[in-house]
């Protein structure tokens, strides 16, 4: 995926965790994430949106948008409105930034720019599926699915971006392999975890311990700890993904 399409996706799924939390309520639990409420949710999500876009905003010598991420959340009633205008002042700060902005960034990527497109793509898509789980029983894949596209490229900075992080890594003793592969897009990765950790690689192990394989956007929700794996999408054994999720840590 290249920037734009980066972009049009974080609009469109900002949209859907607005509309999403519209319908729950503020108070409303969240199943995805023990302990918060959709007003938890909506202040996290804005405060990252404008944290991201001070970020670009500064690489292009203006002032961060709209409030500082530190400054006081608005009263409930204003709640709403107030994640819905980070998220177009996001959206619109990335569509405006000169394609060689130089600023902060924590992951590899083309171009600081690319950077943030990429991670407020995909922070915003998982808390989209957050917010949609409070309306209904949790389920292995969110309604609507992530673009096939948007979830392999989701999991791909999940494996290849935080978790090849050494303080990331996710580990297992004893040693185990999962391959995790993508049967729509044709996306592979595997990780060879190790009691000291893993360094995940893109493409297909030979004779792994077990074998997650599924459509992209069943495997984005798995990864990103939100849903189990659907029947049969693991195969092998069963360690080595319980291993995967009880160690990988983002952050």
């Amino acid at each position: 995926m290249d920037i734009p399409h980066h972009i049009d996706a974080l609009a469109a799924e900002g949209r859907l965790l607005a509309e999403a939390a519209e319908r729950a309520g503020l108070d409303a639990p969240v199943p995805t994430c023990p302990g918060w409420t959709v007003r938890d949710l909506l202040a996290h999500t804005g405060r990252v949106h404008r944290w991201a876009a001070s970020h670009v905003a500064s690489g292009n010598g203006g002032p961060p948008p709209q409030a500082a991420p530190d400054g006081h959340l608005p009263q409930d009633a204003r709640l709403l409105a107030w994640f819905r205008e980070g998220h177009a002042a996001l959206v619109d700060t990335l569509t405006g930034a000169a394609p060689d902005t130089e600023c902060f960034a924590f992951l590899p990527a083309p171009s600081p720019l690319a950077f943030w497109a990429r991670r407020q793509c995909h922070e915003t898509t998982v808390r989209r599926i957050d917010a949609q789980s409070t309306l209904r029983p949790p389920a292995n894949a969110p309604d609507p699915a992530v673009a096939p596209e948007v979830a392999a490229d989701g999991v791909d900075e999940l494996l290849m971006g935080f978790l090849a992080r050494p303080e990331n890594r996710p580990a297992s003793d004893p040693p185990l392999t999962l391959a995790v592969r993508s049967t729509d897009t044709g996306h592979a990765w595997t990780a060879a975890m190790t009691p000291q950790g893993s360094s995940p690689t893109r493409g297909d192990a030979d004779a792994p311990g077990a074998v997650l394989a599924a459509p992209a956007a069943e495997l984005y929700p798995v990864l990103w700890n939100r849903a189990e794996p659907g029947p049969g999408a693991l195969a092998g054994d069963r360690r080595a993904l319980k291993a995967w999720r009880g160690s990988a840590r983002v952050g």
